[in-house]
């Protein structure tokens, strides 16, 4: 329409992550690319007791990352990995935020549940190991409150940023990583900001979520051996395997950033998200809501399904869900479902909960940046109702410019986002 602006174009010019395995971008990628597992039974509390024992954990120092002790006192274990990711995103962007208009430069962080870590540790302390009714505050972390409202993980952000602009938590369960990224990318587009600092934390290795998981069985019993219990689209799945970990990207508006010359990774195409409004947990076969969303996303993108080179999938390891994205990738992809290469990094680094969305669009990126599509690790025997390309076991070569990644999550959300290379054509 005449007299319209173009639309704003936003890119992603740094990269921070904190997974399972290593920490940092460079540790991470290697890991993926190596098809080595991060899993291992569960070293940060006792699990003895519970039906499933594994996890894929962080060998994580604060300090030893570049905490200080006032720091690593005021945040939970989630709010770390998220200051430490985002410093890493930071540096690795070349953006002198202190030269940055303050007001222009904004956060927003995704996490499924919040400080549960922390607010975990502080009712064992207070309630002296459950054993008090009436519990003792005198006893907590002076900044236990921090602990209570998720939004403070976007304040420590903004805080280790300089940001003063829009600063946001978004909570949609799985599917927070993708969001947070998403909303982002709309606050830029719409001119509400020009810089975002964007991406998701969750830390909820501890008693409770694993409880909870427990209760329901969603999460593997696979306890004697850990390495090999995350096995998406596999057919001897039996549950996911929890995780916890960060990842936070500098996005930036398209113009602003090849005129300071940065290093572009990919552009965030397209993005949307649905809801199935069916059932807490469950999710319908036929993967209708995820299509859709995946349809909306390639619309926004201006990009066909056959334009698709690499699917970065959900791939819980769970059979609904493996099941259930498997047919939304045909329904929305057509014929082209059988040709594109679908791996799940989840067989590597775990579920991570809200985090995962982020870690999954930091691999989608870093498969464009080096052309290398990541495996499924511990697929050996395929579900036969699972039946794409799934890339089992070893890393593939692969021209890689159109990217998409999806997230399921429970409460009926799905999300997908596309992203594609810098070298790519204007639209």
């Amino acid at each position: 329409m005449s007299g319209v602006p173009p639309r704003r174009r936003v890119v992603i010019t740094g990269i921070g992550v904190t997974a399972p395995g290593g920490v940092g971008t460079k540790d991470f990628w290697h890991l993926l690319t190596d098809g080595r597992t991060a899993t291992r039974r569960i070293s940060l509390f006792d699990a003895s007791s519970f039906r499933s024992q594994v996890a894929a954990e962080i060998d994580f120092d604060p300090g030893l990352h570049g905490l200080g002790p006032q720091e690593i006192r005021r945040m939970d274990r989630a709010a770390q990995l998220a200051v430490v990711t985002a410093r890493e995103a930071v540096a690795d962007s070349g953006l002198e935020f202190t030269a940055l208009d303050p007001h222009r430069t904004g956060v927003t962080i995704g996490s499924a549940v919040g400080a549960t870590t922390g607010l975990d540790e502080e009712y064992r302390t207070v309630s002296d190991g459950g054993r008090l009714d009436l519990v003792d505050h005198r006893y907590a972390v002076p900044h236990l409150y921090n602990y209570l409202v998720p939004s403070s993980f976007a304040v420590e952000v903004a805080w280790a940023v300089g940001a003063e602009g829009p600063s946001t938590v978004v909570s949609t369960g799985c599917t927070s990583g993708l969001d947070a990224v998403g909303y982002a990318t709309e606050l830029i587009r719409e001119g509400t900001a020009d810089v975002m600092v964007a991406g998701a934390t969750d830390a909820p290795i501890s008693p409770i979520t694993v409880a909870c998981f427990d209760a329901i069985k969603a999460t593997t019993p696979r306890n004697d051996d850990a390495e090999h219990a995350s096995r998406p689209f596999d057919a001897s799945r039996n549950g996911f395997v929890l995780g916890e970990g960060a990842a936070v990207f500098v996005l930036e508006e398209l113009t602003n950033a090849r005129r300071r010359g940065a290093h572009i990774y990919a552009e965030i195409a397209g993005y949307a998200t649905r809801s199935n409004a069916f059932h807490m947990t469950g999710l319908r076969p036929d993967g209708r809501e995820m299509a859709e969303a995946i349809r909306v996303a390639l619309d926004e993108a201006r990009l066909a399904p056959q334009d698709i080179d690499y699917i970065n999938a959900h791939g819980s390891g769970t059979k609904q869900n493996d099941r259930h994205e498997t047919a939304a990738f045909k329904r929305s992809l057509g014929s082209h479902a059988y040709d594109v290469p679908v791996s799940s990094i989840k067989s590597m680094v775990g579920h991570s909960l809200g985090a995962i969305g982020s870690i999954e669009i930091a691999a989608s990126a870093l498969a464009i940046e080096h052309d290398v599509v990541p495996p499924t690790a511990n697929l050996h025997n395929r579900d036969p109702e699972c039946d794409l390309d799934y890339v089992p076991l070893t890393a593939r070569e692969h021209t890689t410019d159109a990217v998409l990644s999806v997230g399921s999550g429970f409460g009926g959300f799905q999300s997908a986002i596309v992203l594609t290379g810098p070298g790519r054509s204007d639209r």
